[in-house]
């Protein structure tokens, strides 16, 4: 199975590097400038006071806006006692994957008093991504959103909104997540649930103390409305709708979308999209609730509750009626496990593919793979009670491998050739043992710890749902019938439950790049692994050297 006698071997994907098209353009964008103080500050929650980590005080953490063109320089300082990462979500990253941010992948995390300067430049693309820490679950309260706007003088696809508003769904837990996890991962036992949902920080009145706490979008009539949805929960994917309003989606994962309408939309970690909100043409003398509760697919415990914002118009003048006299409407969401509705809107999803934002499906493929994704198990330790299957600890995998996070960053061992010792070249590209994998589950769970370098969802604990979220790339979704004229493209796809998704991409940006599944637990039980893309020939074919403030480990 390509085990190597290393201590702690890191198995990687050697992926050669074909062609890199990265076109300059001739009208640069600008250079912006921010500055992330990570700080703890108390945040009360359901009535429950705790210190989080965050970013310059704000919860969720500040937006960033820049257009397409634009080189942004993103100094972190960490001021906390845990160490720091930061991912920029879905930015490309094209030869800068010293600033992609996953700890102990591209860099050593920002340690206690120490800083460093992400550096890159956004090209190609345009829409909302977001930003998050990557390390450990410190993700659960350091987040916001990434707004890149088209390059200056470039109209949308689609006729210009009124006003634009984020819209960041998280998770709340009234217990430290650092302790959450780390608890878990002492008892073999799947974590504690999060106590809450939120809208951009705020619960919402369905839950015990928190009518206050409750996101209000204030509305006119008669406008269009560019909602930037993004779903940065740490573990559930999540339906969405706002009651008796239809939603135009417009663009997801920073890509444009041929456009379409829906009353509820599905949206997994690590996913964002980009909806039309055209409000009614006169005040309804109504309010009308916006909800999200989960999309459950697997066998375990999760946070069964439902996150409520309020759309509310605003009062025409010299009204003698407020809206608390109003009634308030509920949208109906689809059942928990509502599978049908996930695989038909998956479906009709279709990249714009215009003649000014087409869509460059790869034709011929160089090379495949075959990958198995789901859950499994790993052996107690002696003399330890564990709380998983059979008294076993859960664990997680890609091909059977459950990823072992290395001490040393895989970028750095890769760049310098100091691979020796950090990881082996040899993951497989196949299952290494083929098995109905959505049937009758192997008698054998126990997966194969390493740092090891077409996806199919596996029945070994019972099929379950997984967003892989593939870092420095973005990828066409190749349905059943292979569309290869205007697959979606996007960065983050929801492997479905006990099913199987094809990807396709273009191996053009030279780096070490990590895939994973966007569910946290899963994430950290081992199911992720870590592609090498090798320099090309040519200059701008090659990975810049590191910048001199790289953290070290």
């Amino acid at each position: 199975m390509g085990v190597s006698l290393l201590p702690s071997p890191a198995f990687l994907v050697f992926f050669s590097f074909f062609t890199f098209c990265l076109l300059v353009d001739p009208v640069l964008g600008i250079t912006r400038h921010y500055k992330f103080d990570v700080k703890l500050h108390n945040v009360t929650r359901l009535c429950h006071t705790r210190s989080i980590i965050s970013v310059n005080g704000q919860f969720p953490g500040p937006r960033i806006v820049a257009r397409e063109g634009d080189q942004l320089l993103i100094k972190v300082v960490n001021h906390v006692h845990n160490n720091v990462s930061i991912h920029w979500h879905g930015i490309r990253q094209l030869r800068s994957g010293w600033a992609d941010g996953p700890a102990y992948v591209t860099q050593c995390p920002i340690q206690t008093g120490q800083s460093y300067v992400y550096n890159f430049t956004i090209v190609g693309q345009r829409g909302t991504l977001f930003w998050h820490a990557h390390i450990s679950w410190l993700r659960a309260t350091l987040y916001g959103p990434f707004v890149i706007l088209p390059k200056r003088g470039v109209p949308y696809p689609f006729a210009k909104p009124y006003k634009e508003v984020p819209i960041v769904f998280g998770e709340w837990f009234n217990a430290d997540p650092e302790a959450v996890i780390s608890q878990a991962f002492q008892t073999g036992g799947g974590p504690n649930i999060s106590d809450a949902y939120t809208i951009n920080g705020l619960p919402g009145p369905l839950y015990n103390c928190s009518a206050k706490d409750t996101f209000k979008l204030k509305v006119k009539p008669g406008k269009t409305y560019l909602l930037r949805l993004i779903n940065a929960a740490l573990n559930d994917e999540l339906f969405f709708s706002i009651a008796n309003h239809t939603l135009t989606a417009v663009d997801v994962d920073a890509i444009y979308v041929k456009p379409f309408e829906t009353e509820t939309l599905l949206i997994t970690p690590g996913q964002t999209t980009n909806v039309i909100l055209k409000t009614k043409p006169s005040y309804p003398n109504a309010t009308f609730f916006m909800t999200a509760r989960p999309y459950v697919t697997g066998q375990g415990t999760f946070d069964n509750s439902t996150v409520a914002g309020i759309l509310e118009y605003e009062s025409p003048p010299n009204s003698l009626h407020s809206s608390k006299m109003f009634p308030l409407f509920k949208p109906i969401l689809p059942a928990l496990n509502d599978t049908s509705f996930a695989t038909n809107f998956a479906s009709r999803l279709r990249s714009l593919a215009s003649a000014q934002y087409p869509a460059n499906v790869p034709q011929k493929v160089d090379k495949h793979f075959f990958f198995t994704v789901g859950l499994g198990t790993s052996p107690c330790q002696h003399n330890q009670t564990c709380q998983g299957p059979n008294g076993t600890k859960f664990a997680a995998s890609v091909n059977n491998i459950s990823f072992t996070m290395p001490t040393t960053a895989l970028l750095q061992a890769h760049f310098f050739g100091q691979s020796n010792g950090v990881y082996t070249p040899d993951f497989p590209g196949t299952p290494t043992i083929p098995f109905n994998y959505t049937g009758t589950p192997p008698d054998n769970t126990v997966v194969i710890n390493g740092t090891k370098l077409v996806m199919q969802d596996t029945n070994i604990l019972g099929a379950e749902s997984h967003p892989l979220h593939l870092h420095g790339f973005n990828f066409f979704v190749d349905p059943a019938k292979f569309n290869l004229i205007d697959p979606i493209e996007r960065n983050t796809v929801g492997v479905p439950s006990g099913g199987w998704v094809a990807i396709r991409f273009l191996a053009d940006n030279p780096g070490v790049w990590f895939m994973h599944c966007h569910l946290e637990v899963h994430t950290s039980w081992g199911l992720k692994m870590a592609w090498i893309v090798l320099d090309g020939e040519l200059p701008t074919q090659k990975l810049l050297p590191p910048p001199a403030d790289l953290p070290k480990c």
